[in-house]
């Protein structure tokens, strides 16, 4: 945040400098409010890098605020690594990606740094295995993922091909404060760096190694005579890989062609995000169309996958993030040979549904804090472990990983193993459905929950930290049994049977979870790339009508109390 006479200050720096043509349009026919919210603060990183709406301003995603974190980037890389340096960069399919991307290669190509340019819009995944596969420093996305066409974003990986955690994410924060005036920063054209070998596009021949690294996690020989799929890009970057992907693996598709387009404006749907059921409204009438039993659709960066299959019925029901994690361990668990202890790891908001699939035979987990960098960083942990080895990583946020050739969430292998589960399934002549109620029965009915609460602008920042400073100091609520809350702000957990306060083994994060005592849960945090605060819920009981009514009256009970916070 700012104060008023730092930010007219700022406001008056933009406005007499030589701005982007259509930049300087939009900031001169700005209202004070406008302004306010365009540069009461410089954008921050979240859970996900750095997001937001396209335009003028320090709290806008423009070619000004990238040459800052370019910056603090190239300055990070310098300072963990020797010799000569190169990054990975890739870009979706939204406004201004291409840009942004050639705009970051010309900052870093400025620093000494060189860089690879995917020549054509390519998936999250697809960066974080070319990463590792070229033996690059590090690597940027320039993508908003599932975000509304407004906005646009940034996400920066190590040379793991994992996205920074917050002690490196940090340094490279406390570089953006250093660094130059972004609106005089002279700059190389990108077409000279390309002429002089600093810029270097890359070909298809990476899409080919990595989708040979996609197809071995295939388990079983599957009959695919009598299975078909229907597949979405959503607009956006596995529209080329994600067939080739079911084409090449012998699968009987379906595309639903208007959304094989990339179109940053997302013309076909409200929200470009695999989580919400309206975003296959289009699929599924291709599906019922042409028979299909499942739909497939992936997140315009093509790190996110949602599923829904046909019932006995003929109707298709959207799973949740959680049912297809916990199928996936279930099949893995069953059909997955390894030679060392297996581990899977998922988020601190994620179902417990897969962790005890997982318990059952034997595999170990490990719990992180949102976002799959964590994972990431776990799974970089188990590389030359002699007795255990990476089995799974999900979140509940529709992002899995199966084998760690990737370190991020990964669509395309989620593609397959879905694609492959439910043909295996269907040949034993059972749905996906059947399967989950076959789970269900054995290890409990979870039903899980999440509410997003829409709070824009700097009141909306201020209302959500009121929100979660109100739960903080929460110790009961009526109605509801807390046995345990852990507040990942202040590192501890404290068990309100006992009254023990213990510490917690985690980074800090704005995050409040209570423990309920029949073992449900329910989590607050904000967004790390919305502007919203989410509320996720946990139950698990002996049938599913009980869980229902348990999750509706944690949720009717907890927004209660989030309405009278003003």
């Amino acid at each position: 945040m700012t104060n008023i006479d730092n930010l007219q200050k700022t406001i008056n720096e933009w406005k007499a400098s030589q701005l982007e043509e259509t930049l300087k349009n939009e900031l001169m026919s700005m209202n004070d409010d406008e302004l306010l919210d365009a540069f009461y603060k410089d954008l921050e990183f979240g859970t996900g890098g750095m997001r937001g709406i396209v335009g003028v301003g320090t709290n806008r995603m423009n070619i000004y605020t990238l040459r800052k974190a370019n910056y603090g980037y190239a300055c990070y890389l310098k300072g963990v690594s020797e010799g000569d340096l190169s990054v990975v960069i890739a870009y979706d399919c939204r406004n201004m990606s291409l840009e942004f991307a050639k705009e970051s290669a010309c900052v870093l190509a400025h620093y000494g740094i060189k860089v690879y340019l995917f020549n054509k819009i390519t998936p999250t995944p697809e960066l974080s295995f070319a990463v590792r596969y070229l033996k690059a420093n590090g690597g940027i996305v320039v993508t908003a993922s599932h975000n509304p066409p407004k906005y646009n974003g940034y996400k920066i990986y190590d040379a793991d091909g994992c996205q920074l955690v917050p002690d490196l994410a940090d340094i490279v924060i406390k570089n953006i404060e250093t660094a130059p005036n972004p609106l005089t920063m002279e700059l190389e054209s990108f077409d000279l760096l390309v002429e002089k070998g600093k810029v270097i596009w890359l070909d298809e021949s990476i899409d080919d190694e990595y989708l040979k690294c996609v197809k071995s996690i295939s388990i079983n020989e599957v009959n695919k005579e009598n299975f078909k799929v229907c597949f979405t890009p959503l607009h956006g970057t596995s529209y080329i890989l994600g067939p080739k992907l079911l084409k090449e693996m012998g699968y009987n598709y379906i595309l639903t062609n208007e959304q094989m387009i990339p179109d940053p404006k997302f013309s076909t749907l409200i929200l470009p995000n695999p989580e919400d059921k309206k975003a296959f409204d289009l699929s599924i009438k291709y599906a019922k169309d042409n028979d299909c039993d499942i739909c497939i659709a992936t997140d315009p960066d093509a790190d996110r996958v949602g599923l829904a299959v046909k019932d006995e019925n003929g109707e298709y029901t959207l799973l949740t993030g959680n049912q297809t994690g916990a199928l996936l361990i279930y099949y893995l668990c069953n059909y997955r040979k390894v030679d060392k202890k297996g581990v899977i790891f998922n988020t601190i908001v994620t179902s417990p549904l897969g962790v005890k699939i997982g318990d059952s035979f034997g595999l170990e987990h490990y719990s992180t804090l949102t976002g799959f960098k964590f994972i990431g960083e776990q799974a970089k942990k188990l590389e030359n472990d002699q007795d255990r080895m990476f089995y799974f990583g999900y979140e509940e946020s529709y992002g899995y990983v199966i084998k760690d050739f990737v370190r991020d969430k990964d669509s395309l292998q989620a593609l397959l193993l879905c694609s492959e589960m439910a043909c295996f399934y269907k040949n034993q002549g059972k749905s996906l459905i059947d399967v989950l109620e076959e789970v269900y029965q054995k290890y409990g009915y979870y039903v899980e929950d999440l509410v997003n609460i829409n709070l824009e602008g700097l009141d909306g920042a201020k209302r959500i930290e009121r929100i979660l400073n109100k739960f903080r100091d929460i110790k009961e609520i009526e109605g509801l049994s807390i046995s345990a809350k852990e507040d990942y702000q202040l590192s501890k957990k404290i068990d309100y049977q006992t009254l023990d306060v213990s510490k917690l083994d985690l980074p800090k994060s704005n995050v409040i979870k209570f423990f309920l005592t029949d073992g449900g849960f329910f989590v607050l945090r904000p967004s790390g790339t919305e502007p919203k605060m989410k509320l996720y819920i946990s139950v698990k009981s002996d049938s599913k009508d009980e869980s229902i009514k348990k999750n509706e009256l944690i949720k009717e009970t907890i927004m209660k109390i989030i309405d009278k916070v003003e």
